[in-house]
């Protein structure tokens, strides 16, 4: 039994790098910390104006930023030091977290200084993610990048478990304000520990300013990178067609029972991906020793597409709940080879410009997925909706496997990391 979990068991070999460790730590601080703004910031919005469309224009604006400076965020961490970007974007979204809190303690009540503030703090977000994701191969051995992304996304999908919770729980007893405040401190700590990173400058030496031209050529590459893209198109075909998350609430109060203003059944559903990715990430030991990245990618969005159409026909809560946990598993695993594969196949001076894609897909991708499944569910009902996009993720997944052969020829190569002093 301690052989087996010793091969299952969450693989913290990383966590001995200083470096890396102080990384992570800064990973955790902010995992909850965060979650604090991301449930205050709608809750004000809607307290302001009474009005659920405001709350869905505050996500809108909040998408636009990581569309556009997470792809030239991307290129900005190619070409300066990584190190003081962090410190740069990391002062930022303290900033901002602190004027969000200002604005709130002194009742300002204005809705578009909220979404303003939002928007800015969404910036520094969209440039400090790239930066601090594409540094990973520089502060761990390459053999042990998968164990690293799984830490970093398991404290993760923690803070998505148990962040929102602590909130609810925190605001009638502090107040909404307090929650800011919270916030901003965790940051003020995270500062700290990418200051004390080592510097993370080009490997060729060169520190310039980023341009258009940086953006486009990260394109170019990308186009070029049958593995990198194959990639994205997989995690694409993954959450356009497998993610049902606009259909919960319909679905929790005519499938599963739920009054009128919501229950027990939307909240489950909810919190039960995030759960089963963080229960995967503290057994993805294995990953590790696995070598075929590229298949593990498309084994874990099969898995996920069969997790959604075991969703879809669910009549009985308990099981929605269960194949919805095995789907946020499956799709963690997804995660951590697709991140292995872009911290590997892309070589470093690359690396910011693919992780800069990678956010817009991770974004992009569940938003689209709430306008097809939304409208589809819409015509035909909210089960066969999702049993149908399950069905078509793994159609999809197939057919991209035949068509790209370097899925499955691609297998990590753990020699050439490049690790900071």
């Amino acid at each position: 039994m301690r052989r087996v979990l010793g091969k299952i068991a969450m693989d913290t070999r990383p966590l001995k790098v200083v470096a890396f460790r102080r990384l992570w730590l800064s990973t955790v601080v902010t995992a909850i910390g965060s979650q604090l703004t991301a449930v205050a910031v709608p809750k004000q919005v809607y307290d302001l104006t009474g009005s659920s469309a405001w709350v869905g224009v505050s996500a809108g604006v909040a998408l636009v930023p990581l569309l556009i400076f997470g792809l030239y965020g991307g290129a900005i961490a190619d070409v300066v030091d990584r190190r003081k970007l962090l410190v740069v974007t990391n002062t930022g979204i303290a900033v901002t977290s602190v004027l969000l809190w200002v604005q709130a303690a002194l009742h300002v009540d204005s809705v578009w200084l909220v979404i303003a503030l939002l928007g800015l703090q969404q910036v520094f977000f969209a440039v400090n993610a790239p930066a601090r994701t594409a540094s990973i191969a520089r502060l761990v051995p390459a053999d042990q990048i998968p164990a690293a992304v799984a830490l970093g996304a398991t404290v993760m999908m923690f803070g998505g478990v148990f962040g929102p919770m602590l909130a609810g729980m925190l605001m009638p007893v502090v107040g909404l304000s307090t929650l800011y405040l919270a916030d901003a401190i965790a940051l003020t700590l995270t500062i700290w520990a990418v200051w004390k990173l080592p510097p993370l400058p080009p490997l060729s030496g060169t520190i310039r300013r980023a341009g258009v031209r940086d953006v486009v050529d990260g394109f170019k590459y990308l186009a070029l990178q049958k593995i990198v893209m194959a990639s994205f198109l997989l995690d694409i075909i993954a959450m356009v067609f497998g993610m049902p998350r606009a259909l919960f609430p319909e679905m929790a109060e005519t499938t599963f029972g739920d009054p009128a203003g919501g229950g027990l059944a939307l909240g489950l559903l909810f919190a039960a991906m995030p759960l089963g990715a963080m229960l995967f990430g503290l057994t993805s030991g294995w990953t590790s020793r696995v070598r075929r990245h590229g298949m593990g990618v498309v084994y874990a969005i099969v898995a996920w597409g069969l997790a959604v159409i075991g969703f879809g026909l669910s009549n009985a809560l308990w099981l929605a709940v269960v194949f919805m946990a095995i789907g946020g598993a499956a799709d963690m695993t997804s995660m951590v080879f697709r991140s292995a594969i872009l911290q590997t196949a892309a070589p470093d001076d690359m690396r910011g410009r693919m992780q800069g894609v990678f956010i817009v897909v991770v974004a992009g991708g569940p938003r689209l997925a709430d306008l097809l499944h939304g409208t589809t569910g819409a015509l035909i009902g909210p089960g066969t909706a999702t049993v149908l996009g399950g069905v078509l993720v793994v159609v999809a997944t197939g057919l991209a496997v035949a068509m790209i052969p370097a899925i499955r020829r691609y297998r990590f190569k753990p020699e050439g990391a490049e690790l900071a002093g």
